[in-house]
Order: C-alpha cells, then structure tokens, then sequence
C-alpha cells in the first residue's frame, strides 16, 4: 500500500511548515520585485585591434571592443568578477550607478579603492536601487578608459513599462575616441615634460571610425532598419576629452531620457552629449523606404583654446528593402550628409542643455531639495603648478598647466581615501578643508589676475548625512575659457540654471527652476559661464567629483566629499569586503 500513516509530531511539523509557507508568502511577492543577482566575469586582456590602417595592443575586457554589454533590471544585485591579465593597474567605474551603503565598488582608483593589480583579481558586488535606464562602465585609473569601456542597460522592473511607446528594437550607440599611439604613453610623456597630451586621430561609433577617416570604410557602423518603426537608441559619450554633436541626415529624434532619468519627451535634430553623459532617444524611421543611405555624424563640440580632433566619424543608416525591390534596383545609394553645428556654438549648447527637464510626475517625482543647508561657490578651470626641479617643463619658469577646483589642484594619494575614511586613518592622506569659496574673488570670467599658479592638495568636503547642498560652479577664463563636464559620483543632482558670465548671486537664484530642472549625473559648466545644482547627501562614503575631459582629471580639475553615516541601520556604509584590493 502506498499511503503514509503521519504521527502527530509529524502533523503538526507539516502544518507550521504550511503555516510558514503561508507567511512567506508576502516575503515572496516581494522578491518577485526585489531583482535576481546576475554575474558577470570580466578577464582584462591585451588585443590586437587594427584601425586607421594600424594595428595596436590594447587594454580590453574579454578581447572585446567597445567591452561587453551589462544588461539588468532595476533591483537586480551585480557581482562582477574583474581579474587583472595585463601590465597595468585597472579600476573599473559604474558610471552613473548611485552605489547606496556600497562605495567599495565605485571604483575610482585611490578614492574608493586601491587599484586591482596584475594577477589580482576583485568582485564588484552591488544592487541597482530606483534607477533605470542607459548608462555605462568604463576604466577610472590614468587613460585606460579610451578602450576598456561598455554599455550598462537597465530595464525596468517586470510589468514595468516606459512613459513612452514601446520601441521596435533598442540599439546601444557608445561614441569613443581612438589614438594610432598607445594612449598611457601619451599622457605619461605629457606630465613628464609639462605639455598638452596628443589629440586623438580619430572618433568612433560602437568602436568603428567609419568612412570620413584613411581605410575605414570597411570599418562603419550600420544601423538597419525597418520603415515605420520606432528604435530606441541608448546613445553614450565614452570619448575621453570630447564633448559632440551628433545628427542622423534628414531624420528628427524624440529625446526620452538622459543620464538614465526620464526627460520631457522633446523633438531634436542635433544633440549634444558630453563624455560621461547618457541620452536616449526615439528614432522613427521613415514609412517608406528612401533612395538612400543616411550618415549618423558625430564631432566635437569644443570651446577651449587648445587644438582638438577636428574630424567626424560617420555611421550608416540603412534602411531595409524588400527583396523584389533590391533585385530590380542593384544600385549603389547616395549617402546623405548631416549637418552639424559650428564646433564652438555655446549658444546652441546652452539651448539644448536648458530643453532637458525632469518628467516631475506622481510616477516619476523631481524631488528637488527645497531647503538647503551647505552652499557652496566652486570655480573650475586652469592655471599653472612649477615643475619639480629635476623636471624641465614647457611652460613659462619651468611650469605646467595645471587644473583646479577653487584654486586647488587635486593630488591623488597612494592609498585610497574611502580607507583611510572608514579606518580613521586620515592622517597624512587627507584634510577635511576644502574651501567653500574661491580663495581669492576675481572678475571670473573677465581679464584673468596676474598670478595664476594654483595650489595643489588631497582636501575635502565633509557633509553630515542628509544635509541638502546647493553648488555654483563657476567657469574661468584663466588659460582660456571653456566647458567642463562635471561628474559627481555617488549621486544624482539636479540643474537649476545656468547662464553665461559671472554668477550674480543676488539675482540669478530668482531664475532658478525647482519645478521639473533636469536629474543627471554630469552636466557641462558652460565656456565662460555657470550651472546651479542641489543635491541630497544621503549617501555615506568618499565621493568623486570630476571633470570628465580626461586630460583636465590628469591636471588636477577634481575633489572628493565625504559623506558621514547617519544615525539609522541603513543609513551607515557597509564595512569593506574581504577582497578589496591592497595598494
């Protein structure tokens, strides 16, 4: 006989476990919405890559460039194992992601961590909490990013929709910057003789220059699509020192998102994308299949004295025909060129920037700061340092341009600060007085003062938890104005207003935006001018705020906040895990 005679201890052990089961059962909804973990195993190795004609060894993950795609859900836990096979120290950076409690895996190098060495190996391990949308990872140690760098998606939750027509098809556009020369020794050689690093050759969409440059046009990124249908396309600036533009030939695109935030949905023909910053837009192709082929353009924005890489990289869109149609018309199609901006049109880029705002919806609030507790005036621009003695550097009495944050260019230390933090160890790595103010008041963005040498520090700015910080940052026209994308890790911030000239701080606060202003994570201080952001501190660590021009990062354009636990459980950072890597 098969049936089974239960005692009544085992009853009542099947009924509590029924009972459990039962009281589960809310846990378990939750987890159907708290995410899955999803592991990712990124071997750092050497490539050959030929491009230009050149072939050259670069720094990749997995042999992959542009690097492998993260795709996860909001909610999602990551564990991502990097194991470090080539010569060079490697950190990677989750651009974007807010990384709350879990700083160690932010991966500035000597900020948050010290960096993974040869043969060493380290898990980035940390959950994608309320955010959704495009972003990317990249290198964040010397220039490494010019190669090691890909694409983050985040979808949203299950049964979650987006507050736009679904697309046909999502396509990841990462535009990238790309040398003949191995880029360590271009920005090596530049520290050392106190010059301006070599300008990139080329740029790149999805790592192809495409046909404007010697011997690529085998070397183009295609975009086929369907006529009638809406792609979204997921667009990402990983250029090291470029802010562009960029066009699709005689087609329009709806901006939806930037920086993994939604955005009132507006119409654009040109865009502009500082490295650092993600957009994300709707492309409806035509109804009708057109007689011809259109250029997907990119190319700089730039505003500073310096040269810069004044060419175009160029991809394809190709639009789908039937095969009766293709066997009848075996003809080669015209490209159609596309238009872009003068490289140096501030007013054009001021208007874009100021069409981004926040959807500030029941479903998708702007929760902007509306007291503040800490104000802060940062300027942000160049300025020179001596060279050391043994040192003979370009500049005017053995000098080298440097770059600052009020005044003080940023020292990196040899051990990572968020140690040091958390150790109480600060002694001899850092100071907590950053200033709040320039040191010296001066007609920014007029005739520059006489001295302009700067000073040089490891300093930061230390916040309770919770305070509500607003921040002017202030372009300077010392060595010549220009626009500096600024990068706040850790965070979100929102942009109040910007304007060009000197903040006046009488009146422009009257103008700013508190309503529906833009949520990024990096936004560009306008060429002679300013940007207003507020931010809430709640989130303890050591957090970077750069410029995300690279050679500005080098020289100095950088700073650090420290965050203080707060007084809650989950209001303090998470101890650091067991395979932080050792400096």
């Amino acid at each position: 006989m098969g049936s089974v005679l239960l005692t009544s201890s085992a009853f009542i052990r099947l009924l509590l476990l029924a009972l459990c089961a039962v009281s589960l059962l809310p846990d378990l909804a939750l987890a159907k919405h708290a995410g899955i973990t999803r592991h990712y195993k990124f071997d750092i190795r050497m490539q050959n890559v030929t491009r230009l004609c050149q072939t050259k060894s670069i720094v990749t993950v997995n042999g992959q460039f542009p690097g492998p795609r993260i795709i996860a859900r909001e909610g999602d836990r990551l564990l991502i194992k990097v194991v470090n096979h080539v010569q060079y120290n490697v950190t990677l950076h989750w651009h974007g992601i807010r990384q709350l409690r879990t700083g160690w895996a932010d991966g500035p190098a000597y900020i948050t961590q010290c960096p993974i060495q040869t043969g060493q190996s380290y898990v980035y391990n940390f959950t994608i909490t309320g955010q959704r949308g495009t972003l990317f990872w990249h290198a964040h140690i010397s220039w490494l990013r010019a190669t090691l760098y890909g694409p983050i998606v985040i979808l949203p939750k299950r049964h979650a929709s987006y507050p736009f027509p679904q697309p046909f098809k999502e396509v990841p556009i990462i535009f990238g910057e790309w040398w003949k020369a191995d880029t360590e020794t271009i920005i090596n050689q530049a520290m050392a003789t106190g010059g301006a690093p070599n300008i990139s050759d080329a740029f790149t969409i999805n790592g192809l220059p495409g046909p404007s440059y010697n011997c690529s046009a085998k070397e183009t990124f295609k975009l086929k699509v369907k006529p009638g249908k809406t792609y979204l396309l997921r667009l990402i600036n990983a250029a090291l020192n470029d802010e562009l533009f960029f066009r699709i030939a005689n087609h329009t695109v709806t901006v939806v998102e930037a920086d993994a935030v939604y955005v009132k949905p507006f119409k654009t023909d040109v865009l502009l994308i500082t490295p650092g910053q993600t957009t994300n837009v709707l492309l409806k192709a035509k109804s009708k299949t057109p007689g011809a082929n259109f250029a997907l353009s990119a190319r700089p924005y730039a505003t500073g004295p310096a040269t810069f890489d004044n060419t175009t990289t160029i991809g394809i869109l190709e639009y789908e025909i039937s095969a009766s149609a293709s066997n009848s018309n075996n003809k080669k199609l015209p490209l159609l060129k596309a238009k872009l901006p003068q490289f140096n049109d501030s007013t054009y880029a001021m208007k874009f920037n100021q069409k981004i705002r926040s959807l500030a919806t029941a479903k998708f609030p702007a929760k902007v700061p509306k007291n503040v507790d800490r104000r802060f005036f940062f300027t942000v621009g160049l300025g020179i340092l001596p060279c050391s003695q043994n040192q003979t550097c370009q500049g005017p009495n053995n000098t080298r341009p440097a770059a600052a944050v009020n005044n003080v260019s940023f020292v990196q230390p040899n051990i990572a600060l968020l140690q040091a933090y958390f150790f109480n160890r600060s002694k001899g790595v850092y100071t907590t007085n950053f200033p709040a103010n320039p040191p010296v008041k001066f007609n920014y963005t007029g005739t520059p003062p006489k001295n302009i040498m700067l000073d040089s520090g490891t300093k930061v700015v230390v916040l309770p938890f919770n305070t509500s910080v607003e921040l002017v940052m202030q372009d300077t026209s010392i060595l010549g104005a220009e626009s500096h994308p600024l990068h706040l890790h850790g965070f979100n911030f929102f942009v109040l207003g910007q304007g060009v000239g000197n903040f006046d701080p009488k009146k422009d606060p009257a103008k700013f935006n508190l309503r529906d202003p833009a949520e990024r994570n990096t936004v560009g201080v306008p060429s002679g001018g300013w940007v207003a952001i507020r931010f809430l501190a709640d989130n303890p660590g050591v957090w970077f705020m750069h410029c995300h021009l690279e050679v500005h990062t080098s020289w100095g354009l950088k700073m650090a906040w420290v965050v203080n636990d707060g007084n809650g459980r989950k209001q303090k950072l998470l101890p650091p895990p067991a395979d932080l890597p050792k400096c």
